[in-house]
C-alpha cells in the first residue's frame, strides 16, 4: 500500500523552509522593535536634556549606580551567554520535525510511564505546531540570554533570573524528562540531574536581592550544597548492580561503555570522534578502574566542598573544573553536535555555578561597595505611597518619558530582550490554544493542495445501508470524497480517522458537509465489508458518512473518472490504490485535490490532514 514506509524526516524541505521563513519574519519584527526602542530612548533623553529637571534626574540616576557582586556577575553573564547559545542551537533546520521524535521521546523512553505521560502531554503542542514551537524556543532562549547579559542590577535583573527559572523548569520537565532522575542508570557522568536544572539554580540566585551577596554566607551554602550533591552522586556511582563497574561483560558493553559508544556515531569533527572512541576502548578494558576513579573524585571533591575550609577550596575548584571538562569532552561529547543538540550539556553550567559560589564566598561586597543607607531607604519611602497613586503617576506621559530617557542603554536592551521573549511566546501560546495540528505537517508529507474548478464526474452507487446514492443527490452540500479499501489495514484506517477528525472539527456545520468514501477494492466490495469497516473505525455514529460501493463495472467507471488506480498486487492479494481526496462544492464542482497519503499516521499528522480538509470545507461554506 502506498505510504506504508513514508514518514516526516528531519530534513523535510517544506518544514525547513517554513521554519527559516518564520525565523526571518520574526527576526525582522525583532529588529523593528529594537529600532523603535532606540529611537524612543534617544528622543526621550533629548527631551530630558532640554530641561534642568531632566538633567538633574539623569545625574541622580548616574549617582545611584551600585556595583554588582562579582560572583553574581559571573552567573548572570555566563548563563546569559549559554542561553543565547542554546537559542542559536534551536535554530538548526532539523529542530521542527526532529525535536519531538529524536530528542524528547528518547529521553523519556526509559523513565516510568507517568513521566512519559507528562512529557507526551507537554510535547503535543510541539508535534502539532512544529514551526511555531521551534521558532518560539529560539526567541525565548535568545531573549532570556540577552536580558541576563544586559540587565546588571535592580528589578530588571532579578526579573531576568525569574524568567530564566520559569522557562528552565519547562525545559527540564518536558524537554529533559525531569533530567532523567526517575530513569534507571542515573549518573552525574551522563549529565544528571539535567543541565537546565542548573540554569534554574543560577536564575534563582540572580533573583536574590543584593543584600544576600554582602556576606560570605551565600557562597558557603552554595558550595556546601554542591558538595552534598557530588557526594550523593558518588554513592550512586558506586552502587553495585548498575553496570558502571563493568567495562564489558561476556554478552554486552557496560553502561558507561555503551554511552560513550553511542556518542561516537554523532556527526562531529573527526579528531573529537577519535578521542571519544579511544576513551570508549579504554573504558571497555578498564571499567572498574575508571568507575573507581569517578567515585573517588566525586566523593573527595564533594567532601572538600562540604568542609567549607577556604585553604582547600581553590585546589578543589581546580580539580572539579578539570573533572568536568574531561567528562564534557570524553563522555558527554560536548553535547551540541549532530544537528539536534540543544545545549552544551551539564558540565559547563556546573563549572559556572561552582565558580560563582567560590567568588560569592571569597569576594562578597565590601562595606564601601554596599548600598548606602539613603539609597536603601528610598524604596521604603516610595513603598509607603498608595499603590494606585504611584501607578497613575508613573503612567503620566511626562513621567514615562522622563523614566525612559533616564534609563541606561543596558536597561533599554533588557526591555528589548523581554519583547523578544514575548515575540516568541505569543504565537506559540495561540497555537497551543488550537487543538488541531497545523496543515504544514500534511503539506510536508504530501505537498500543497491543487486548486481546481470543473464539474465533478457523476456517479450513482450504493451506501453501507443498501440505499442508492448519487452525487447529484448531495447537491447543496460540500462533499469531501476519498477512496478506501474496506479490508486494508495500513493507510485506509488512518485516512478514515482523518475524515472523522474533520467532521469533529467542523462541528455543527457538519450538517452541510457530506463525508464520502468509494470502495477501492475490486475483490472485497460488498456492503458487508463496508459495514464491517465502519464498525471497526467507529464511523457508524456519523450521520453524514457514506461508504459507497457497487458492481465492479460501476466502480471501475468511477475510478477512471477520478483518476484512481486500483489493482491487485501479486503474491498476497493486497490492493494498491491511489490515496487522494477531493473537495466538491455545493454546486457539484471539484474545487480542490489533495494527495492524501497519510505518511507516518501519527496523531499530529492525522490531525493535520483533518485540519486541511476542515479548512477547505469551511472556506466553501463561507463563500456560499
Amino acid at each position: 500500500m502506498p505510504g506504508m514506509h513514508s514518514g516526516l524526516t528531519d530534513t523535510n524541505q517544506v518544514l525547513v523552509s517554513a521554519f527559516k521563513t518564520a525565523l526571518l519574519h520574526q527576526g525582522e519584527l525583532a529588529l523593528l522593535i529594537f529600532t523603535l526602542l532606540a529611537i524612543g530612548w534617544v528622543a526621550s533623553r533629548e527631551f530630558l536634556r532640554a530641561g534642568a529637571v531632566g538633567a538633574g534626574m539623569l545625574r541622580s540616576q548616574a549617582g545611584r549606580v551600585q556595583p554588582e557582586p562579582i560572583g553574581r556577575r559571573v552567573l548572570r553573564i555566563g548563563f546569559g551567554v549559554i542561553w543565547i547559545f542554546d537559542g542559536l542551537l534551536q535554530g538548526q533546520p532539523a529542530m521542527p520535525a526532529g525535536m519531538p521524535s529524536q530528542v524528547i521521546a528518547p529521553a523519556a523512553s526509559s523513565s516510568p510511564r507517568w513521566v512519559q505521560d507528562v512529557v507526551n502531554w507537554g510535547v503535543t503542542g510541539w508535534s502539532y505546531h512544529p514551526v511555531q514551537a521551534a521558532t518560539a524556543a529560539v526567541w525565548i532562549q535568545v531573549g532570556i540570554g540577552v536580558w541576563l547579559v544586559a540587565a546588571s542590577r535592580g528589578r530588571w535583573s532579578q526579573s531576568a533570573g525569574l524568567v530564566s527559572v520559569g522557562w528552565g523548569l519547562v525545559v527540564w520537565v518536558f524537554g529533559e524528562s525531569f533530567g532523567g532522575i526517575f530513569a534507571p542508570g542515573l549518573t552525574w557522568l551522563f549529565g544528571a540531574p539535567g543541565a537546565v536544572l542548573i540554569y534554574c539554580v543560577a536564575g534563582a540566585l540572580i533573583m536574590l536581592p543584593i543584600r544576600y551577596w554582602q556576606t560570605p554566607a551565600l557562597g558557603k551554602r552554595l558550595l556546601q550544597g554542591l558538595g552534598l550533591f557530588l557526594v550523593g552522586m558518588a554513592v550512586l556511582q558506586a552502587w553495585p548492580g548498575r553496570g558502571f563497574w563493568q567495562g564489558r561483560t561476556a554478552h554486552r558493553a557496560g553502561t558507561l561503555t555503551s554511552m560513550i559508544n553511542s556518542m561516537v556515531s554523532t556527526p562531529q569533527p573527526h579528531f573529537l570522534a577519535s578521542w571519544v572512541a579511544g576513551f570508549g576502548h579504554f573504558v571497555a578494558g578498564h571499567g572498574a578502574a575508571v568507575n573507581l576513579f569517578a567515585v573517588l573524585a566525586l566523593g573527595l571533591i564533594g567532601a572538600a566542598l562540604l568542609s567549607g575550609r577556604r585553604r582547600v577550596l581553590w585546589p578543589t575548584l581546580l580539580c572539579l573544573v578539570a573533572l568536568c571538562l574531561a567528562d564534557w569532552v570524553l563522555i558527554e561529547d560536548l553535547g551540541f553536535f549532530g544537528g539536534l543538540g540543544t545545549d552544551p550539556n551539564s558540565m559547563l553550567p556546573l563549572i559556572l555555578l561552582a565558580i560563582g559560589g567560590y567568588l560569592a564566598l571569597t569576594r562578597p561586597l565590601t562595606a564601601a561597595e554596599a548600598p548606602t543607607a539613603a539609597v536603601q531607604a528610598e524604596p521604603a519611602a516610595a513603598a509607603a505611597e498608595r499603590p494606585a497613586r504611584r501607578l497613575l503617576d508613573a503612567l503620566r506621559p511626562v513621567r514615562l518619558t522622563r523614566g525612559f530617557g533616564a534609563a541606561s542603554s543596558q536597561l533599554v536592551v533588557a526591555a528589548w530582550a523581554a519583547a523578544v521573549i514575548l515575540l516568541g511566546a505569543a504565537p506559540m501560546a495561540v497555537a497551543q490554544a488550537n487543538p488541531h495540528a497545523d496543515t504544514i505537517i500534511a503539506q510536508a508529507i504530501d505537498g500543497s493542495s491543487a486548486s481546481l474548478h470543473f464539474r465533478a464526474p457523476a456517479f450513482t452507487l450504493t451506501d453501507q445501508a443498501g440505499r442508492q446514492v448519487s452525487l447529484a443527490s448531495l447537491r447543496g452540500k460540500v462533499v469531501l470524497l476519498t477512496f478506501l479499501d474496506p479490508v486494508c489495514t495500513s493507510d485506509c484506517p488512518v485516512i478514515a480517522q482523518e475524515f472523522r477528525g474533520a467532521d469533529q472539527a467542523i462541528g455543527a456545520a457538519g450538517k452541510q458537509v457530506e463525508l464520502v468514501a468509494v470502495v477501492a477494492n475490486p475483490l472485497y466490495r460488498s456492503t458487508a465489508y463496508t459495514r464491517a469497516f465502519d464498525r471497526q473505525e467507529r464511523l457508524t455514529g456519523l450521520p453524514n458518512w457514506l461508504f459507497l460501493t457497487g458492481t465492479l463495472g460501476q466502480l471501475r467507471h468511477v475510478w477512471r473518472d477520478y483518476g484512481i488506480a486500483a489493482q491487485i498486487l501479486p503474491a498476497g492479494g493486497m490492493i494498491e490504490h491511489s490515496d487522494v481526496a477531493y473537495v466538491i462544492d455545493q454546486r457539484g464542482y471539484t474545487r480542490t485535490e489533495l494527495d492524501f497519503d497519510p505518511g507516518p499516521g501519527t496523531a499530529s499528522s492525522q490531525s493535520s490532514f483533518a485540519t486541511e480538509l476542515t479548512q477547505d470545507a469551511e472556506h466553501l461554506l463561507r463563500s456560499s
